[in-house]
């Protein structure tokens, strides 16, 4: 069995070096913190002076010597942080899954970590990759590793990853993880797709109207000053008269004036008061409410049974939850089910005194507290909330579909009928003098 040598620190901090026997540098290290012992550095035992063991160095340390030795110098560049691409959630549901194959197929984590390392694509995760690499060997575990890129690694994934360790499941806790962000990454594409087309709609709405605003109605204002003759125009056509001057003469303006009001608004957003009356709004929106409210309930009660499953405490798994849900109405509910498990009492009241969830998930999440299953109830109302989000969102691309097609033909069909009103006063008058 090959042989390790290990400087380590006990817990009054007095260092200690020796050697022990594991199959592998991971299992080694596990070995040497069984002792009561906290590993700084550890590596192969070998040859060294007085037939001893060799110098134990950390892989960073054994790199550094390894290029001496060779007489090469090799110069990295690293882009910016700001020019670096970001994580995205597909590109860590994808690192996930892979790692959580590679552990339950029997390979050590570290040396999973170095695989995932040399084959991804993506240089912010190569990075981080390469910086866990150097943590864990140098004796740090997995999610003490994973805290040093919090931009990457969420309070959610690091606190599932230290639950893992601590129970001896590293690997199921990997795979619910990878799950739970397929999850979440499909609900999400279903609700961006549904808002591709009104979007789309949108968008041609206003260059039509703007260009018709801007290149055409002003040659009628041309023809109609012509031939009536100083009368008055249609009250419809001289709206939108006016309305094209002002775009063509205060066209800065509003745009500015625009731009003043979406700064403002993100301004007032990033508000607590902000975003409670926003997500607020958000929720009782006509149409797209009930969207809203069922997608936010999906997402908190699957991250919620996830923790809980993966044998994270039930306070730090509502704080967790509370942290990541994103909207602050379920921020402040969630707030409420805190204090009242801290003091003993069950989830059951809160929840249904806040008034954002629905009876079923209140009724189901007491089910649960009773029957000791609560994780496995929450599972399932999260389950039965992702099949109503894509009935929803279903529902809602077919009625929008119409909606914004109507929408855009009542603004065009607008401008034409105060274009074409003048005109049948010229021919109607025309008439009259023939």
């Amino acid at each position: 069995m090959p042989k390790f040598a290990y400087i380590a620190v006990d817990s009054a901090g007095k260092e200690s070096r020796g050697t022990i026997e594991a199959p592998n540098q991971a299992q080694a290290v596990a070995k040497v913190r069984g002792m009561g012992l906290f590993p700084t550095a550890i590596g192969a035992a070998g040859g060294s002076e007085g037939g001893g063991a060799a110098k134990p160095a950390s892989a960073p340390a054994a790199k550094k010597a390894g290029k001496k030795s060779m007489g090469q110098t090799k110069i990295e560049i690293k882009l910016p942080k700001f020019l670096r691409p970001k994580v995205k959630q597909k590109d860590l549901m994808t690192l996930t899954r892979q790692l959580a194959t590679l552990v339950d197929a029997g390979l050590p984590l570290l040396r999973g970590l170095h695989v995932l390392q040399r084959q991804t694509p993506h240089v912010t995760l190569k990075e981080a990759l390469a910086g866990m690499c150097e943590s864990v060997e140098s004796g740090s575990t997995f999610s003490e590793s994973l805290l040093n890129y919090p931009k990457i690694f969420d309070n959610l994934y690091v606190n599932m990853v230290r639950a893992g360790e601590a129970g001896g499941v590293l690997e199921v806790v990997l795979n619910r993880l990878a799950e739970f962000a397929e999850k979440a990454e499909k609900i999400k594409n279903k609700v961006k797709g549904a808002m591709v087309y009104p979007i789309v709609v949108l968008v041609a709405a206003v260059g039509i109207t703007g260009f018709l605003l801007v290149a055409v109605i002003p040659k009628f204002k041309d023809i109609f000053n012509d031939l009536l003759e100083g009368k008055p125009l249609p009250a419809i056509t001289q709206f939108v008269m006016d309305a094209s001057n002002m775009v063509m003469n205060n066209g800065l303006m509003v745009v500015a004036a625009i731009a003043v009001i979406v700064v403002l608004f993100k301004l007032f957003a990033k508000t607590k008061v902000g975003r409670y009356l926003l997500d607020t709004a958000k929720i009782n929106a006509p149409m797209f409410g009930s969207l809203v409210r069922r997608t936010a309930v999906a997402r908190m009660t699957r991250t919620l049974g996830t923790l809980l499953a993966s044998g994270v405490p039930v306070l730090q798994a509502i704080n967790i939850v509370r942290d990541t849900t994103g909207n602050e109405v379920l921020v402040r509910a969630m707030q409420s089910v805190h204090d009242a498990v801290k003091e003993g009492e069950s989830m059951t009241a809160p929840l249904a005194a806040s008034k954002v969830f629905p009876p079923m998930v209140v009724s189901m999440v007491e089910v649960g507290e009773e029957t000791g299953a609560l994780p496995d109830m929450l599972m399932r109302v999260a389950n039965t909330y992702d099949d109503e989000v894509d009935n929803a969102v279903a529902g809602l691309t077919s009625v929008i579909e119409p909606l914004m097609i109507i929408v855009l033909a009542v603004i065009v069909g607008t401008i034409v009928i105060a274009m074409f009103m003048p005109m049948i006063q010229i021919i109607s008058s025309l008439g009259s003098q023939a």
